[in-house]
Order: structure tokens, then sequence, then C-alpha cells
């Protein structure tokens, strides 16, 4: 692979991230405060009716939907609280989505010439190498901003900036405290491949397809929509198999936490919540990232495709 051709790969992927990112930040949001610890402090109390006609007033630890979170941080927060974290979103996502495709592309390429070309095993050693490479440069960023989507707000109350936090993490756990959920992420690289592997597989055939059909040079609005429908269809079948990884590093990231590593994270929610906590927020997720990954993959296509000629 050329200079040339690293560095589009590098813009495209940046430029993928950063518009699906923004255009998704509001979902995200609602998805982090459901995988959240704490939020079961939504719904506060249930009133019941006793035998004698009384009335009472008990806590439910009952989860929320997606709707109900919504409207709780509409109602006490605001609206500018949906795009808490935005910041360092934007500040990480075009560099960790650069790395990783440029990652992902050279890798695959030097693969190309030891396996098969295009491969199952290509794709997913390419895509498990690109996932590790980002997820180890980039994880502070995400860190922070999983805290400020966490650091929920009365409306009208200051809201704490990422520079904040970034000295509020280092001054409670120092350097190691960017780095906390690191192993969740890792364990979620499955998602990547699995992921990839069925996005370049849905790719390839709809390349073959249009091969026998017309010259495959020649670039139409409907090729882009069946990319966005590979990458989305792709992303839901990674998303949902690999989804409890997600819970378990938001959990990881809380401030102040029982929660110290993978495995005794995923175990104590298991035993404290039940299995079902591993999947809190899985449908709010699904729904930020089908068109988060639809436009991010489609924009990357694009690109590559315009600055290619």
């Amino acid at each position: 692979m050329s200079q040339r051709d690293t560095l589009v790969h590098l813009f495209a992927g940046g430029c993928g991230g950063t518009v699906g990112a923004i255009l998704t930040c509001p979902l995200e949001v609602v998805k982090t405060r459901l995988q959240s610890s704490s939020v079961t402090l939504y719904i506060s109390e249930v009133h019941l009716n006793t035998v004698n006609g009384a009335s009472v007033n008990r806590v439910a630890r009952v989860s929320p939907g997606p709707l109900h979170c919504l409207k709780v941080i509409l109602q006490k927060e605001g609206p500018r609280s949906l795009f808490r974290g935005l910041g360092p979103t934007l500040v990480g996502v075009a560099p960790s989505r650069a790395i990783y495709f440029a990652a992902y592309s050279s890798c695959k390429e030097r693969l190309n010439h030891v396996f098969a070309a295009d491969s199952t095993q290509v794709h997913m050693i390419s895509a498990g190498a690109a996932g590790f490479t980002a997820i180890t440069a980039t994880n502070p960023i995400w860190l922070i901003k999983t805290r400020l989507q966490l650091d929920a707000r009365n409306r009208g109350e200051r809201s704490m900036s990422a520079l904040e936090c970034i000295r509020k993490v280092y001054k409670t756990d120092g350097m190691k405290g960017f780095y906390r959920g690191m192993s969740a992420s890792y364990a979620g690289i499955s998602e990547t491949v699995i992921h990839f592997v069925i996005y370049e597989s849905i790719k390839r055939k709809l390349l073959e397809q249009k091969i026998a059909d017309e010259d495959e040079s020649v670039k139409e609005a409907s090729d882009f929509v069946g990319l966005m429908l590979a990458a989305a269809t792709s992303k839901t079948c990674a998303t949902s198999l690999a989804y409890p990884h997600e819970v378990v590093r938001t959990r990881l990231r809380e401030e102040g936490t029982k929660y110290r590593a993978f495995f005794q994270t995923l175990s104590l929610i298991v035993k404290e919540e039940g299995y079902g906590a591993l999947y809190r927020g899985l449908t709010t997720h699904l729904v930020r990232q089908i068109p988060n990954t639809a436009i991010m993959m489609s924009t990357y296509e694009v690109v590559v495709y315009l600055l290619n000629g």
C-alpha cells in the first residue's frame, strides 16, 4: 500500500466516524445511562395499596426503557445533556476510526500475500489487529466520554468539563485510571471481527453481482445504498452476539465503583442483577449503531472513491 493510499484510508475513516458520531450522539448518551449501575435511580418509588386501603411507597429496582430514560434526561437535565461527551467523541472518533481503517487496510493487504486473497482469515485477523491498535491508542478518550455521559446534573446546574474530568481521574486513580475498561474493549474485538467478516462477505457478493451485470468501475447511488445495508446487517449480527462487553466496559469506567476487572464485573452483574442486565440498553445500542455504522461505512467508501478518482 502506497503512502497516498494510507492517507486516503486515514482521512476517509476519520470522516466516516465523525459524521456518524455527531448524528447519533443522543442515542449514545441514553445507551450509556441504561448500561450504568445507577440506572435504577430513575424510577424511585412505586405506590402500593394494602388490604386495609392504606397506601405505601416502596423503592423499586426496575430498569427504565430507552424512551423513559430519554424523557427523564430531557425533563431533568435539558436537551443539551443528550450531547454530553460529544467533545471527547469528536476528538477521539476521527483518530480512532482513522487508525482503525488504516491498520485494517494495511494488515489486509499484507495478509493477502500470506492467505488466500480476501479470505475469511484475512478479514478476521485484519479486523482484530486493527481493533487492538485503535483501542490501545484511544482508550483514555473514551473513558472521559463515558464519565461525562454519566455525569447527570439537574437543569441549570453547571456540568463537568472534559478538562475537569481528566484532572479528577488523574487525581483519583493516576495514569492507570485512564485505561479502565480496556480489558472489556479488548473482549469487544470479537464484535469487530464478526462485523467485518460479514461486511466484507456481503460487499464481495455485491461486487460480484455488479461485475456480472456491468462495469464495476462505475459507482452509482444504488451501490452506496447496498454498502449501507451491508454495514447495517453485519453490525446488527455482531452487536447482538457480543453486546455484554459493552455493559461491562461502562461499569468498569464508572467512578468509584466496586467493579475492578472484566470477569469479576461480569460475574457480579449476573449475580446481583441477572443475565438480563448484560443486555441492558441493547435496543438503544442497535438503534444507534445501525445508522451510525451505515453512515460511517458508506462515508468511508464514498471518500475513498472520490479521492481515488
